[in-house]
């Protein structure tokens, strides 16, 4: 699957560009429509594409090179006589790209209710591998136990990336593999789990009575954090923690293809277990993230 992705990405890239230099030929109205067309191609490219798998850093050269494509297209524009293409295929995907795009920011679920927290790792920078307000941006944790607003977190070098290498059987080759996990709110724990063992990619199995994680109590809320590694809990059941302290270490136990750290908050409500309650939309010293979007430790308050 990952290496799909990154197929995926590279060639919906190298297509961009291509169409990004050929948008200017043709009529004047074919123009303007195409130039809808690829803009929001372009762009839902740079957003949604899988850059970590090679480098984050890579959507800052597709995004220079979208530009060069286009300022190719305006010097080699050209009026190309015969008979009229249809327009409705360009509107159509241009509207459907302008739609997503749009989604990215919005999401599906309306004015979601937020918490604020303590960012849970230090010490580098981090991404947010999956996250955001619902459909699109969170589609893997969408449908799953009421997460619509969990995120997974990643580490990543200076070059980056994730780790040494696209996908890996290794563990200590991701770089967020037994980083320390912190408290990111005062609460009480309410539920431990350290004994499951740490998938190796790509085996995984399904959580989350094999997950590894913490639960905890926050008052008007429940916090949990999962996938993490095996015998690294170093909290237990009715221990009063405060934000910032150390719990575990990140791993990759439960449903977990490669190690992250999974994080989701749900309102308590009376009668209902802490994955029933309402999803809270989460903030990290109160600034809100979204997919594939950085989060460097140096720049956040404590």
């Amino acid at each position: 699957m990952v290496y799909s992705l990154v197929a995926a990405t590279v060639l919906l890239a190298l297509l961009s560009l291509y169409f990004l230099a050929q948008s200017l030929n043709g009529s004047t109205g074919q123009r303007i429509i195409r130039l809808l067309f690829v803009i929001s191609f372009a762009y839902f490219v740079y957003l949604y594409g899988c850059w970590v798998f090679l480098s984050v850093y890579l959507k800052y050269a597709f995004a220079a090179a979208s530009l060069i494509a286009l300022m190719v297209a305006i010097f080699k524009r050209r009026k190309i006589p015969g008979r009229r293409k249809s327009v409705y295929a360009p509107l159509f995907f241009a509207f459907l790209f302008t739609s997503l795009n749009i989604m990215y920011f919005t999401g599906t679920t309306g004015i979601p209710e937020t918490v604020d927290l303590s960012f849970p790792l230090k010490g580098g920078n981090y991404l947010v591998f999956q996250g955001g307000k619902g459909l699109p941006t969170n589609l893997f944790h969408y449908s799953y136990r009421g997460a619509i607003y969990a995120i997974d977190l990643i580490k990543l070098d200076d070059m980056g990336r994730r780790g040494t290498h696209i996908f890996s059987a290794n563990l200590n080759d991701y770089y967020t593999f037994g980083d320390t996990v912190y408290s990111p709110c005062n609460g009480r724990i309410v539920k431990t789990q350290s004994s499951n063992p740490d998938n190796i990619p790509p085996s995984r199995e399904r959580g989350p009575t094999n997950t590894n994680q913490v639960l905890i109590d926050a008052g008007p809320y429940f916090v949990f954090l999962g996938h993490l590694k095996q015998y690294s809990v170093l909290v237990h059941e009715g221990d009063s923690v405060v934000a910032g302290q150390a719990l575990a270490q990140v791993g990759n136990s439960g449903f977990s293809l490669e190690p992250h750290l999974h994080i989701q908050v749900h309102a308590k409500e009376e009668g209902k277990p802490w994955y029933k309650g309402r999803p809270l939309y989460i903030q990290f010293n109160g600034r809100s993230y979204l997919l594939f979007q950085q989060i460097d430790t140096k720049h956040l308050d404590r």
